[in-house]
């Protein structure tokens, strides 16, 4: 039997539910100014990925980059959803 398609889907299911509530306590605590630490983590994950010579690590890496710069984009979505209530605003954190 073959496992990799099954842990290659597992680990991207369970990063898209990682970073979801990673981009909403991200845009909370510090806005969108934080955008650069995703660029920076999946621009490790991806050289990661191109530099690792077996096939499961080298794909969680990919899906982990790409989890990341989609991750940028949420985070100004997030930004939104705050501004029309659908998420709460930090009071502590000048606008």
């Amino acid at each position: 039997m073959n496992f990799t398609g099954i842990i290659i889907g597992v680990s991207a299911f369970l990063c898209i539910g990682l970073f979801h509530p990673i981009v909403i306590k991200a845009e909370y605590h510090f806005g969108v100014r934080c955008w650069w630490v995703f660029l920076l983590v999946a621009m490790a994950c991806i050289v990661g990925s191109l530099l690792t010579a077996a096939t499961i690590p080298s794909t969680i890496l990919g899906v982990v980059a790409f989890s990341s710069l989609w991750s940028i984009l949420e985070l100004f979505k997030q930004r939104k959803r705050v501004e029309n209530g659908w998420f709460p605003k930090n009071p502590k954190r000048r606008s």
